[in-house]
């Protein structure tokens, strides 16, 4: 049975993610680890309880926690990499909705671990048995509150902070009474930007707006942007390992478009390899090898895209849902880094709203639809059988390859649902594909469910 998803151990609080469960796992990551871990958490109402019973179990197997508080995810990853400590775990649901909550692991480099390594920890956690350590050898606790700084001192050394200083910019920053109410303010007054904060006290119940940074999501902030004139919008998810932005305009920038604009940004003084799941638009593709540099593609999720960023030596990767990773850093999704390097970039290549203007068009549209994990796998086998005649790519799913565009169908790896994704520079023809394949998927699964 598997318990990890794309992004570690989902649920819903109390009935799929219980403080026994958290327990259990607990005692299997320790097991696993062998070592000394530090622990952090998000503003999530639940991290309290879940990182306690995580951190139980840890500790009843012999392990010596070090718990960071509520930090970002990437903080909490830079913690790991440059302490001597045996790996991770964080307590988030990232962009998911306040009664998710969740535990995610990372190596002693910070990592996420591998699929072979999570496996590992099922392993531990369906044993019927295991032995604690005896009462005079359980695992200690201390605390340690210097990470969120470390870290964001870290992201200032990275930029041109004094050009970003001297240009004295305004930026519009929401932190969606998440992680990044520790570390974003913190940021942009280190950088010397001028910030008018939205949603900056951390609420476990997300009362600002949903916590995945979503055009739909951002309206106030985008609002905010164009009638203050300000020069960015900032905006980040439950955990801080994502990043929005808003144009100075106030238009929202997709995922898609601040990806190409940073890997041009980069390719322009580091010829490399930039790294991207299969869900990304072609325009990535096309601004990657304009600006000299090769492209690689992955299975959608930052371990997949992190993993191969550190095989073939990667300048630059990330994802179009926001979540950004810059090697000479961490190789990991970094909220903070990608804000900062954005500022950087605005600074010397000028307005964020010229830039989203010289990029390639291409319209994508997104669907998901429901489907019960128990059939995930033979609805993906029925949508390749009924298109076995259309050049494929099974990378992660199934990528169907068309002379003017493409359709992705895939399993989502952290709800019980399937996401569609559907490209072309023809609008329409976007649109008529992903409709056409959410109402055969549809189909399909209202087919199996009725067995």
């Amino acid at each position: 049975m598997r318990l990890f998803g794309t992004n570690g151990v989902r649920g819903i609080v109390n009935e799929d993610l219980t403080a026994e469960v958290a327990l259990k796992l607990g005692k299997a990551i320790g097991l696993f680890f062998k070592g000394s871990v530090a622990t952090a958490s998000d503003t999530r109402t639940s991290g309290g309880m879940i990182k306690s019973a995580t951190m139980s179990g840890l500790m009843s197997v012999g392990v010596d926690v070090t718990d960071l508080g509520v930090t970002p995810t990437p903080s909490m990853q830079y913690y790991v990499g440059t302490h001597e400590v045996a790996g991770g775990v964080m307590i988030t649901a990232s962009h998911n909705p306040s009664q998710f909550n969740g535990i995610k692991c990372v190596d002693s480099t910070g990592r996420e671990l591998t699929r072979e390594d999570e496996e590992k920890i099922e392993q531990f956690y369906f044993r019927e048995r295991t032995e604690l350590s005896k009462w005079d050898s359980v695992g200690v606790i201390r605390q340690d509150g210097s990470a969120t700084e470390s870290y964001v001192n870290a992201v200032v050394k990275r930029v041109d902070a004094d050009a970003i200083r001297n240009a004295r910019l305004t930026v519009i920053l929401d932190c969606a009474n998440g992680a990044a109410c520790t570390s974003a303010p913190l940021l942009l007054s280190k950088l010397g930007v001028r910030a008018i904060t939205l949603n900056a006290n951390p609420q476990g119940d997300f009362p600002g707006h949903p916590s995945e940074p979503t055009e739909e999501n951002l309206k106030d902030i985008m609002s905010l942007v164009a009638s203050t004139k300000a020069d960015l919008g900032i905006a980040h998810d439950g955990d801080a390992d994502r990043t929005s932005f808003i144009s100075n305009d106030g238009k929202f920038v997709s995922g898609d478009k601040s990806l190409s604009l940073l890997a041009k940004y980069i390719l322009s003084e580091n010829k490399g390899t930039v790294v991207t799941p299969v869900s990304s638009s072609s325009m990535v593709e096309d601004v990657v090898r304009s600006s000299g540099g090769a492209i690689k593609y992955t299975a959608v999720g930052s371990p997949a895209v992190a993993k191969e960023m550190f095989e073939s030596k990667a300048v630059f990767g990330g994802e179009e849902n926001g979540g950004l990773i810059f090697p000479e850093h961490q190789l990991c999704r970094d909220g903070a880094m990608a804000a900062a390097k954005m500022l950087e970039l605005i600074v010397k290549e000028g307005k964020l709203s010229e830039q989203v203007k010289k990029l390639p068009e291409y319209h994508i549209e997104k669907r998901k639809i429901d489907c019960p994990n128990k059939i995930k796998d033979e609805l993906l086998r029925s949508l390749r059988d009924e298109n076995k005649d259309i050049e494929a790519d099974t990378t992660d799913g199934l990528k169907l390859m068309f002379a003017d565009g493409w359709v992705l169908v895939r399993p989502s790896g952290t709800e019980p649902k399937f996401r569609i994704y559907s490209e072309s520079k023809d609008e329409k023809v976007a649109k008529q594909r992903a409709n056409e394949m959410e109402s055969n998927a549809e189909k399909i699964a209202e087919r199996l469910m009725r067995r």
